[in-house]
């Protein structure tokens, strides 16, 4: 078994006076997709957003590597692509000034693979559209766009296929298969039944919620 990549020991969270998880124990390692599951307001984006590194109303620890998370900060999001509710883009900026962006960050990335994941995303004619001019599912899909440019190991998804087509929702799977079978890990929450057999280990919040 590949040594985990992300490690979480006794996650405790607690939200208005309820306890949303605690005692929560896994790891995630190279090549596994995590489903995160549980109703609504069980805390599933709460956990997404304590493990990218967005929140810090939790007691416990989360392990890089081995390593404390807050020792390789740096490194941790260096590795990390996060794909939250809100579309994570700027308004005034065309799809194309927004993966540029992106890609001013990431050196490996060639100009001619953000017009390749703008049109994997159907987004074809709309690169030097303003984003204030797009409808949310656009602004949305501009964001899914970085998926086909990132290559970081781990990806922490929340909703990810929310506002898309059957075709899209398929494309988007595959996707997050192959970058699986590459070795990289995933982290999610979904509605959608996933379709990737064994390599999906499901994990549901609402099976760790505190009962006082």
């Amino acid at each position: 078994m590949s040594e985990p990549l992300l490690n979480v020991k006794q996650l405790f969270c607690e939200r208005d006076d309820r306890i949303l998880f605690e005692d929560l124990n896994f790891v995630v390692t190279q090549g596994e997709v995590v489903q995160i599951e549980g109703q609504n307001g069980s805390g599933k984006t709460t956990l997404l957003r304590i493990l990218g590194g967005l929140s810090r109303n939790f007691e416990g620890d989360i392990y890089w590597k081995g390593e404390p998370i807050d020792d390789v900060a740096d490194d941790f999001r260096r590795s990390l692509l996060y794909f939250g509710h809100q579309p994570g883009v700027k308004a005034i900026l065309t799809p194309e000034e927004n993966l540029n962006w992106y890609a001013a960050m990431h050196p490996a990335i060639v100009h001619e693979q953000i017009f390749d994941a703008l049109e994997q995303v159907g987004l074809k004619g709309y690169e030097d559209v303003p984003c204030h001019m797009l409808s949310a599912g656009q602004n949305r899909r501009v964001s899914l766009a970085r998926l086909y440019l990132s290559h970081a190991p781990l990806w922490i998804l929340d909703e990810p296929f929310t506002a898309i087509d059957k075709r899209g929702v398929a494309a988007k799977e595959a996707l997050i298969a192959r970058h699986a079978e590459r070795g990289g890990s995933v982290i999610l929450t979904t509605h959608h039944e996933l379709k990737m057999g064994d390599r999906v280990r499901r994990i549901n919040l609402d099976e760790l919620a505190g009962t006082s």
